[in-house]
């Protein structure tokens, strides 16, 4: 398994020796656990209270190339403080297939604090579109007069001084050679190394490689569409290529991914980071092999198994162990009665002060009081050009308190027992067939499972919520897959 670190210290005063203290720990926790460290990515003199962090922002683009697995921090802090950030980036990363683990914690907040992120993301969409539209107006505005939003320059193109994509002369022809070489037949490898052996350059000056250019082949901004969220704009952009040979590009590529040469494209293993040895305590990681017969199969084995460090921990198939894990946590967790004892908890979390949100409130009361002043002194004949300016001042600070305030309940929701109780009970009723159903009841419900010879231990995001199942019982449901436990096949 691929990792990463991140570290960050937030005050200037603070060393170096922080950071590398954060890595060292880090690094340890990654050998124990059979990981190899790919990369680091360091924050120096940042807080975590904004997203607005070079190298964090760096890891998350990264995380979307498949370079990594895992990332690793010394403690969840150092990921992020404001919960609507974390929620928002984790949901990112677990789209790229990416899971955040902390060195020194085991969960951030409690057991129950991972549900409750959980029911965030899932029903903050008031707050969130109301915090959306403040915070996005001006992106929107943007958006429909065609001017870029941020984010990277796509090859081929410059910024022009009015916000908008222009053709860079030096680069564009790259594009336009790229998509016209594809779609005559080479391969993305052979254009590649043939940029390189030119000595052509990214524009940052790095050579060229097979992510990369699978990016480009499929960015429709080279045919001149302009898309923001829901927003698409036909010639947008100055196009670089012919719809034609986007189409024909387009086209090549589904064909190459459903060949036979193609099928060994990457499986996710769901439980990554939470299946755990039982007899060495490391994480049991993905692997897969062909067998004699040409299939492909899928398991996961102890890393120290793996590496031949000493543990005798056999493989356990994938499919098998995902499916009981997901049957098993919906049947024994997902009852009414057990509903209603987390949902209490879930209440009484919700109960703790929250003492940042009585001062945003008094802070925006004082400002709108101060804006009612302004006004009927307005009113009175007393205008002037301080006035104005201070009454400009007050209008700011009252929008950017009314987003901190959402942002502070985004952090503190408050949700009745029936929502909560609704919401979980969702749970009861999907598809365990579904991939995308069981990495839900896998990434809300499960904190760790626990292999043994005997037993496997499930432990749940609640407190008191450890179960321990014999082998023979769950072979009883479930059938057992420890008739061929070692994978009879080269390893890939």
């Amino acid at each position: 398994m691929k990792a990463v670190i991140y570290a960050r210290y937030s005050d200037s005063h603070q060393r170096d020796e922080s950071i590398e203290g954060q890595i060292r720990e880090c690094t340890d926790y990654a050998n124990y656990n059979g990981m190899k460290i790919v990369g680091t990515y360091i924050d120096r003199a940042m807080s975590a209270k904004t997203d607005n962090r070079p190298e964090f922002q760096r890891m998350i683009r990264d995380s979307a190339k498949n370079l990594f697995d895992v990332i690793i921090v010394w403690k969840l802090d150092r990921f992020a403080r404001n919960r609507y950030d974390s929620a928002h980036y984790k949901a990112i990363l677990r789209k790229n297939g990416v899971k955040i683990i902390s060195a020194k914690e085991s969960i951030s907040e409690g057991p129950e604090g991972i549900i409750l992120e959980s029911m965030l993301e899932g029903m903050a969409e008031y707050y969130s579109a109301e915090l959306s539209q403040k915070i996005l107006r001006g992106q929107k505005e943007n958006a429909l007069k065609g001017k870029n939003n941020g984010g990277g320059i796509p090859l081929g193109y410059l910024l022009g001084d009015d916000q908008k994509l222009i053709i860079d002369p030096l680069t564009a022809p790259i594009v336009q050679e790229a998509f016209t070489r594809y779609a005559e037949g080479e391969t993305i490898k052979a254009i590649v190394e043939s940029f390189n052996e030119r000595g052509l350059r990214t524009r940052w000056n790095k050579p060229y490689n097979l992510n990369s250019f699978n990016v480009l082949l499929t960015n429709r901004k080279y045919i001149g569409e302009y898309k923001y969220q829901d927003i698409i704009i036909p010639g947008g952009v100055p196009a670089l290529v012919s719809e034609d040979t986007f189409n024909r590009v387009r086209e090549r590529k589904v064909k190459n991914k459903r060949a036979p040469s193609r099928a060994k494209a990457d499986e996710e293993y769901l439980l990554s980071t939470k299946l755990i040895c039982g007899d060495c305590e490391r994480l049991m990681v993905g692997e897969s092999g062909r067998s004699k017969t040409g299939k492909t199969h899928y398991y996961y084995k102890c890393g120290s198994a793996k590496r031949g460090k000493g543990c005798k921990r056999k493989a356990v198939k994938k499919e098998w162990i995902e499916r009981l894990v997901v049957v098993w946590t919906v049947d024994r967790v997902l009852k009414d009665d057990e509903i209603d004892r987390i949902s209490d908890k879930l209440v009484k979390m919700q109960e703790q002060e929250n003492t940042l949100l009585p001062t945003l409130r008094q802070q925006l009361a004082d400002t709108e009081k101060g804006i009612d002043n302004l006004l009927n002194a307005i009113q009175q004949g007393l205008f002037n050009i301080s006035a104005k300016k201070r009454m400009d001042e007050l209008e700011l600070r009252k929008e950017n308190l009314e987003v901190n305030i959402l942002q502070a309940e985004l952090a503190h929701p408050k949700y009745t027992k029936d929502e909560i109780v609704r919401w979980i009970s969702q749970f009861k009723y999907g598809d365990v067939g579904s991939t995308d159903y069981q990495r839900q009841i896998i990434d809300i419900f499960i904190n760790s499972i626990r292999m043994y010879d005997d037993r496997i231990v499930f432990t749940y995001n609640y407190k008191d919520g450890t179960e321990t199942i014999p082998i023979a019982d769950i072979e009883a449901a479930f059938g057992s897959d420890f008739s061929e436990r070692a994978p009879p096949f080269e390893h890939k």
